[in-house]
């Protein structure tokens, strides 16, 4: 950081300990110093939870292919295109889980946090193509067909879907109770956790099992309509449901992911305590700028410009950046790069006023 509001990139070093200059401090660390115990810790919760997905969607994928295939069911076949396309995004957020935690580098100074938001964008798009768009398709095709399925076949692919929905079941009680975990450790409640998102792997296993309970039962609604009335067209119109479903939910991750990717700020009462931490510091008269950015479920970057109250000589402002730095990461772990640039608040809303239109 520079006297006159100046950036400097972070010099990278290799230790955690502070480097700070006379006007400002940058905190440098590996990616793989930053999760912390507790994040470790929530990241083997998540692949377990993962794997446990994965190992259900690959064994009840097969389970449905086969029986859709006997029972010529399209609401079957498009709940096996389903699980298909789930069993490639929990590949995706496996492999997510491991090259998020990679250390940084001279071409990723920040690390690779990042890569849990892409792979969870890939996830989304796997999910609208794979699962929603054949789905859609293989309700469209059906309206046009006139095959008839035998009472084996139906009781075939109601079998198929119940096993399914068990299995199903299993993964998302494991995703629910991690959910809970997790909000009961934050200090808020389940759904506030999920609105968060913070674990975007979490979050898309969250989806596709609740997703995955929600296709079943209207295949197998639309299996039993289909086996009482002798009309396709309900086992049609449940498949077209379920791609619309699965279309809804890869448009909510992919936006979720895509914010993220971007540069989603931090939680604003995070962002409103901050400010209000260097406020009450004496050396600080005003906060003209305070900038975040999320970098992974764990790890928050802060940028905040401050001026200085009249009367420190450049030793004391050097050692009192120091100081607020550690009590800013101390009281939020989460801060992993921190920046503090020294203003002139006068000069700030001057450019700030003629920046304006």
């Amino acid at each position: 950081m520079t006297a006159d509001g100046g950036t400097t990139g972070p010099a990278r070093t290799p230790e955690r300990s502070p480097s700070p200059d006379r006007s400002g401090t940058a905190d440098r660390s590996g990616a793989a110093d930053r999760p912390g115990a507790a994040a470790a810790r929530r990241d083997g919760e998540t692949r377990t939870t993962v794997w446990v997905a994965l190992a259900a969607n690959l064994a009840i994928s097969l389970a449905k292919a086969v029986g859709g295939v006997i029972a010529a069911s399209p609401a079957l076949l498009s709940e096996a295109a389903h699980s298909i396309a789930d069993s490639l995004n929990e590949v995706f957020l496996l492999a997510s889980l491991k090259r998020s935690r990679r250390p940084a580098d001279d071409q990723h100074p920040f690390g690779y946090g990042k890569e849990r938001f892409f792979w969870s964008l890939l996830a989304a798009v796997g999910i609208f193509v794979t699962g929603g768009c054949f789905s859609v398709f293989q309700g469209i095709e059906a309206f046009g067909s006139d095959s008839s399925e035998s009472r084996d076949g139906y009781l075939i692919g109601l079998a198929v879907l119940f096993v399914a929905l068990l299995a199903e079941g299993v993964s998302l009680v494991r995703a629910v109770r991690q959910v809970r975990g997790a909000a009961r450790a934050a200090g808020h409640s389940a759904a506030e956790e999920i609105r968060a998102g913070r674990d975007p792997a979490l979050r898309t296993v969250l989806a596709e099992d609740s997703t995955a309970c929600a296709g079943v039962l209207l295949a197998m609604a639309g299996m039993g309509l289909h086996m009482a009335t002798g009309q396709v067209a309900y086992e049609a119109c449940a498949s077209i449901l379920i791609g619309v479903l699965l279309v809804y939910v890869a448009y909510t991750l992919g936006k979720g992911a895509r914010a993220q990717l971007i540069g989603e700020a931090a939680d604003p009462v995070l962002q409103r305590e901050v400010r209000e931490c260097l406020l009450e510091q004496s050396e600080i008269d005003s906060v003209t700028a305070l900038l975040t950015m999320r970098m992974d479920p764990d790890a928050i970057l802060l940028a905040a410009g401050v001026d200085l109250t009249a009367g420190y000589d450049s030793e004391t402002v050097e050692d009192a950046m120091v100081r607020i730095r550690t009590e800013l990461k101390c009281r939020w772990p989460e801060l992993d790069q921190v920046f503090l640039d020294v203003t002139d608040a006068a000069a700030a809303e001057r450019v700030h006023r003629g920046a304006r239109p």
